[in-house]
């Protein structure tokens, strides 16, 4: 596992693993990598207001290949457990679009 960022870390803390806080806070790194292909009206989903959990264990299925897929495993495996943590508590603090 790869050490956290600082701001990672802080926002890990912040938002408790329950998307608290996370709402007024910027995207945490990685984020941006989601928002390409799940930005509002997009075909494939958008993950704002999606449920912490099943972000969380959609990353993880994807990382580590239970749920197939030709792009998701390998965005997948770019982030940590405590990476796709940040990144799905953010999007579940942004609420439903």
């Amino acid at each position: 596992m790869r050490a956290m960022t600082p701001a990672l870390a802080l926002l890990t803390t912040l938002a408790g693993g329950t998307g608290a806080g996370a709402a007024g806070m910027g995207p945490p790194p990685g984020a941006s990598s989601c928002t390409g292909c799940h930005a509002e009206g997009s075909a494939t989903g958008v993950l704002a207001g999606r449920p912490e959990a099943e972000i969380v264990a959609a990353l993880d299925a994807f990382r580590s290949g239970t749920r197939p897929a030709t792009i998701m495993n390998r965005i997948a495996k770019g982030f940590d457990a405590q990476e796709s943590q940040a990144i799905a508590a953010w999007f579940a603090a942004q609420g439903p679009r």
